[in-house]
């Protein structure tokens, strides 16, 4: 368990021993967390939807995996209690769940904006409303949207919409969180090598360029959660 040191930016924050929860684990960028982390020295917790996936994950890593669809009333809440449980105590929690639709925006379908939004903006909020109840001084949540949050694309845009949604919640909530020393950390990321394109709810994706290994990414990342970053913005090269 880490400290519960006086909250302030800019104080190195030590993962050894740190209790992480990543969501979205069964995906190859919050495998890539998971990995990250544990070379840190952090116990983790991971959930996802992929029972399969996710136990890959724990057994590669020694991580406690909870299966869960956390777009789902309570689960948010339900993963946190199990966390505590078996962490002892949380100072991560880590939400890199998402999916992706491509196509104009007057083809998208209720379904498919609703499935968007569900997972890329509500899940996120869902679970860091959940994390602030647990949280103590010096905790991290850490929410991943994404480049287009700021630089939105045609062809995407229910897509970079989802993601601006987190976003604005991060930097609000950045500010509520900060009086009870818990730190917000908004990740946007460009494109990655996760396969997450070949899997839309709907469309084909447009030509893009090579994405960034999501390894690198995931390392870049937890230095940041350690070095007390309040944002985390990548380059696509």
């Amino acid at each position: 368990m880490l400290a519960q040191a006086p909250y302030a930016y800019g104080l190195p924050m030590d993962l050894t021993d740190a209790g992480v929860v990543i969501v979205g684990a069964s995906g190859d960028f919050g495998s890539a967390l998971a990995r990250a982390f544990v070379d840190r020295g952090a116990r983790l917790v991971v959930s996802g939807r992929n029972a399969d996936r996710l136990a890959e994950v724990a057994a590669a890593t020694g991580a406690h995996p909870h299966i869960a669809d956390l777009t789902e009333p309570g689960a948010p809440e339900a993963l946190l209690e199990a966390a505590h449980s078996h962490l002892g105590a949380v100072d991560v929690v880590v939400c890199s769940a998402g999916v992706v639709a491509f196509g104009p925006a007057a083809d998208l379908d209720d379904r498919v904006l609703a499935e968007l939004f569900a997972v890329n903006a509500l899940l996120p909020m869902r679970l860091s409303r959940a994390a602030l109840a647990h949280l103590g001084k010096g905790a991290v949540i850490v929410n991943v949207s994404g480049i287009v949050a700021e630089q939105p694309t045609a062809g995407m845009a229910a897509y970079s919409a989802s993601k601006a949604a987190l976003t604005a919640f991060d930097v609000a909530t950045k500010r509520e969180a900060r009086r009870v020393g818990v730190r917000v950390l908004d990740v946007r990321p460009p494109h990655m090598e996760t396969g997450l394109a070949t899997r839309p709810l709907a469309g084909a994706p447009p030509k893009l360029p090579t994405g960034r290994d999501p390894r690198e990414i995931a390392r870049h990342v937890v230095a940041a959660i350690a070095d007390e970053a309040n944002e985390v913005v990548i380059s696509p090269r």
